[in-house]
């Protein structure tokens, strides 16, 4: 006896009819000579207008965005010469909504009833979303790798000037190199959108961090500043500013004794902020003999081309005060 073997699914109108719905396919077809179209409710309601028995392929047209509207028609009507299947994405225009619309059907007259073509038109927007925001995370990765190559290769050419021995020169760039990595880990979730800035008191917390710990008591190292954002270029600026300032300071100032303090506040003005660098309970300090240093150089240079500001030292007999001027409108970039 054989055995009965079992037949596929009988698809019906009503099938078909769901699963269209759950793929949220819209139906179209297009009469060649007449250059009418026809589309089931989905179609019209992807496209936002008022249900119809026919809709010419030029009134349709006027809801596509501008910048896609010739390649559309064009594509449309190369499509009879194409050979086998195609697709074509395009924005339309829902009121102040835009929409990624994917046509899909077959060219070259493949399928043709009557002089009339068909095709499904799919909302693809989510998906042309994501793309673009891959490619904008992209060139915002790829601008940011640059930067702190050119970053690190001027440090490098500095730090290979200032230093009398490979040991001291790995030392010293290894230090700076960490202080940016800090800055760029606080300022990363501007990349995506979820944050309107690192703020300028957790920036300066971090960075100084590491010196806190070297002291007698934990507290040693306080800041007290303005509430405001720091981008990241402004970041990347403040990190080499605060690591030359705490590297000198470990070495001849307060941070240098277990037990000597550091003291950073702010003052607010309209188009700048101060920040005060206050130190007290170290070894006396005097101005550097010679001429300037490629560290003080560094800052200097940091302060003036990407802080829009300046900065001034005072060498008095309680510990050295550095005043530190940011311009406003480069703090946010």
């Amino acid at each position: 006896m054989t055995a009965e073997i079992p037949r596929g699914h009988e698809w019906n109108d009503e099938h078909l009819r769901r699963a269209i719905d759950a793929a949220g396919v819209a139906l179209w077809s297009w009469n060649v000579e007449t250059d009418l179209l026809k589309m089931d409710e989905r179609g019209f309601e992807l496209w936002g207008i008022p249900w119809s028995e026919i809709v010419t392929f030029e009134e349709l047209s006027a809801h596509i965005h501008p910048a896609d509207r010739d390649r559309v028609r064009s594509a449309f009507a190369a499509t009879r010469a194409m050979i086998g299947t195609y697709e074509t994405d395009f924005r339309i225009m829902v009121e102040e909504e835009v929409r990624w619309i994917a046509a899909r059907g077959r060219g070259e007259d493949v399928g043709i009833v009557g002089r009339t073509m068909f095709g499904i038109f799919l909302d693809v927007t989510g998906r042309k979303q994501a793309e673009e925001g891959n490619e904008l995370l992209a060139g915002e990765m790829s601008h940011r790798v640059k930067n702190l190559l050119a970053i690190a290769s001027g440090l490098t050419t500095i730090t290979s000037h200032s230093a009398t021995s490979i040991e001291e020169m790995a030392q010293e760039l290894t230090g700076r190199l960490t202080a940016l990595g800090r800055a760029h880990d606080l300022v990363r979730p501007l990349v995506s959108g979820k944050t309107n800035g690192a703020l300028l008191g957790d920036l300066l917390s971090i960075l100084l961090a590491p010196y806190d710990d070297l002291g007698a008591f934990k507290g040693r190292i306080r800041v007290a500043v303005e509430r405001t954002a720091v981008g990241e270029t402004a970041a990347t600026g403040i990190a080499l500013v605060i690591h030359e300032l705490a590297t000198n300071s470990m070495k001849y100032g307060a941070l240098s004794d277990t037990t000597g303090t550091l003291d950073i506040t702010s003052a607010s003005e309209p188009k700048q902020i101060v920040l005060t660098w206050l130190e007290g309970g170290g070894p006396p300090v005097s101005p550097p003999d010679g001429p300037e240093g490629y560290g003080s150089k560094l800052i200097r240079r940091t302060v003036t081309s990407q802080l829009g500001g300046n900065i001034d030292y005072d060498w008095s007999n309680a510990g050295l005060i550095v005043t530190l001027r940011i311009k406003r409108t480069r703090l946010s970039l």
